[in-house]
């Protein structure tokens, strides 16, 4: 029933103003922030109005923005802050997860969050995101669909997108657990 709906609201909309870039096979491995495709075989693309659906209808959302590490070395006594993180409300937050090659200990975090976002089921709505042109989302969704999740959904317009149709934001912490280095 999601994705029919998510099919209905993506009915007639193209992507306008975006660059065309075609669909690699495999996953993006460097250059994460430039034009990310229109697709993705296996998933279904939507964009903030489609996903702010998918959002009410209780859809599964898993953020992937990146978060860099607390730098080795640093001097005794400085402060550290992580940079806060606003992202779609009720989304888990699963930094560094969507790099083109992953440590396994970065894919046992990832899984263990797939499973808690769809309460372990494979055919749960989920919704990966990031930024706009950002190609961790798409290789996280890859991902996903590799492990045999099947009801995968795309904002290739992130955070970004969402917030231009004002829609809510909310701060959030990484889900516990993240490994230190990907």
């Amino acid at each position: 029933m999601i994705r029919a709906l998510a099919v209905l609201l993506l009915a007639g909309l193209p992507v306008a103003g975006r660059a065309e870039v075609a669909e690699p096979r495999d996953y993006r491995m460097e250059d994460y922030r430039a034009p990310v495709p229109a697709s993705l075989a296996g998933a279904t693309v939507v964009g903030p109005e489609a996903a702010h659906a998918l959002w009410k209808a209780e859809a599964s959302f898993i953020d992937v923005l990146p978060q860099a590490p607390k730098p080795q070395g640093l001097p005794e006594g400085t402060i550290w802050r992580d940079k806060p993180r606003d992202t779609i409300p009720g989304a888990l937050w699963l930094p560094n997860v969507g790099y083109g090659a992953v440590a396994e200990v970065t894919a046992d975090y990832f899984r263990r969050g797939l499973e808690e976002a769809t309460g372990g089921d494979p055919s749960s709505p989920v919704v990966f995101f990031c930024l706009e042109d950002c190609w961790m989302s798409w290789n996280a969704a890859k991902r996903a669909l590799e492990w045999g999740y099947t009801e995968v959904y795309w904002l290739p317009e992130g955070t970004d997108g969402w917030a231009l149709w004002d829609y809510p934001l909310e701060r959030v912490t990484p889900l516990p657990g993240q490994p230190q280095t990907q």
